[in-house]
């Protein structure tokens, strides 16, 4: 799914108050791109954000209105107010009008933009984790990304090889995501990948990597796992996603996801791109079957 690309004024306007003592500020998360991390630090006054050239702020990303959000400090921190706009305000997936104050960690989401409010006793350290957070996590979703996925499969794969122990990657996919995407719009495309992204994530081992692989595609890496308790693990993830609402605005939504399984016994001839391109290739079989089911076995690389 392409991301909306969001330009951003980096020098607020001339009548923006100078940061308080406070230190408090929000950072971008996504969508990724120039803007990715860049830190917005809250003064005295408001701050506005939104597509007007008079915004401190300024996306062009249309899912934002002209004067989208407004964030100020109150007599207990700060506070965000949605200024009527088009597709919402949201802190941490609950709607807001206003005022609504805003806590330490909290998700504030404009349009498509999202951001990381810090207001803690140590922002700059809070700062530079959140930072490190963004090299290793999908802003959307809060999944890992493909960097850290490809990182850890290749240390598990060695560890595989190395103790003769078994892997499993588990790759699924939402079934029909465009036609959800052209229905519904982008926006709600976004609501159910953090919704089952959310979902997906409370029922993973501490051992186990859940990871965007990208748009809609999610990888799931196994530890010390066979082929049985993988097509297990992949059937409880498709009945968890097919029992569950999906609900935007007034609507809710089912969906479904075609998952591909692959396993290794610790071969020597199956590195991780294996494990990835075989599960991709068998969340097609599962599609051409018929969508909504799971296809797996053990891992036989190429050549």
């Amino acid at each position: 799914m392409p991301e909306s690309v969001s330009e951003t004024r980096l020098t607020p306007p001339k009548q923006y108050v100078p940061p308080s003592a406070r230190g408090s500020c929000l950072v971008h998360i996504y969508p990724t791109g120039a803007a990715i991390g860049h830190r917005y630090p809250l003064g005295n006054g408001p701050l506005v954000i939104g597509r007007g050239d008079d915004c401190h702020i300024r996306l062009t990303d249309t899912s934002v209105s002209r004067r989208h959000a407004r964030v100020e400090p109150g007599p207990d921190g700060d506070y965000v107010h949605d200024q009527g706009s088009t597709n919402g305000t949201f802190v941490d997936d609950r709607r807001v009008g206003g005022p609504c104050l805003l806590k330490d960690g909290d998700y504030l989401r404009v349009g498509n933009c999202i951001y990381r409010y810090l207001a803690g006793g140590n922002v700059e350290a809070e700062y530079h984790e959140e930072i490190y957070r963004l090299t290793i996590l999908d802003g959307l979703t809060q999944a890992y990304n493909r960097r850290y996925l490809d990182e850890f499969l290749d240390r598990e794969v060695t560890r595989s090889r190395r103790h003769a122990r078994p892997l499993s990657v588990l790759m699924f996919d939402l079934d029909r995501f465009k036609e959800l995407n052209d229905t519904h719009g982008h926006l709600c495309g976004d609501a159910v990948l953090r919704e089952l992204a959310g979902l997906v994530r409370a029922t993973v081992r501490q051992e186990d990597l859940f990871a965007r692989y990208g748009g809609e595609e999610f990888a799931l890496v196994l530890v010390e796992t066979g082929p049985d308790e993988a097509m297990a693990a992949a059937e409880r993830v498709r009945e968890l996603v097919v029992g569950h609402p999906f609900p935007f605005g007034d609507a809710t939504l089912r969906v479904t996801v075609s998952v591909g399984v692959a396993t290794t016994a610790g071969d020597h001839g199956t590195g991780p791109d294996d494990l990835i391109r075989v599960a991709d290739e068998r969340i097609y079989q599962a599609k051409r079957a018929g969508r909504n089911r799971v296809v797996g076995g053990p891992c036989v690389p190429s050549g």
